[in-house]
């Protein structure tokens, strides 16, 4: 039989609140207790969330989870939705026109990818792969300043604005 021992921190009893808000953290009387006892314990957390996916296989892409897009000579809105998008493609430019990733309010604009091509004969590609995030009423907006420069790429939703992982 092993040994038992009471733990007094606030940092471990702030973990249990947050970790276990249904059951009122510790609640009133509770101590953290440790054991030299080995307990086997068996983690169902995926399970008791709702999702036995692994995270990885939770941003695969698929025919109804991703929206393809292609920005030339013009601005367009690629995603209006709350939540974690992930936004991946290609830039491609002949000229010095700019390319960029903007997110905005209506009223407030803020960039957040841009790409600027030196002017030459040959093509020049630069991959993107990102992350976005989307409050109410926010939108991620692609802009391309020619008709010699092009986003083309992909979105997915990856997450809700809760942060719970989307399936494809």
């Amino acid at each position: 039989m092993g040994q038992e021992f009471f733990v007094k921190s606030a940092d471990l009893e702030s973990k249990v609140r947050q970790l276990l808000p249904s059951q009122g953290g510790l609640g009133a009387g509770f101590d953290l207790s440790a054991s030299t006892q080995i307990v086997p314990i068996v983690d169902l957390t995926e399970s008791a969330e709702g999702s036995d996916v692994r995270a990885d296989l939770q941003t695969a892409l698929s025919l109804n989870a991703c929206t393809s897009y292609i920005v030339n000579n013009a601005t367009l809105t690629l995603v209006s939705n709350t939540g974690y998008f992930r936004v991946f493609g290609t830039a491609l430019s002949t000229a010095s026109t700019g390319l960029k990733f903007e997110v905005t309010d209506g009223v407030t604009t803020k960039r957040l990818r841009e790409f600027q091509f030196p002017t030459g004969t040959n093509p020049i590609a630069l991959s993107y792969d990102f992350v976005v995030f989307l409050e109410a009423g926010h939108s991620l907006v692609g802009f391309s300043g020619g008709t010699t420069a092009t986003l083309n790429g992909t979105t997915r939703q990856i997450a809700d604005i809760d942060g719970n992982l989307v399936n494809p």
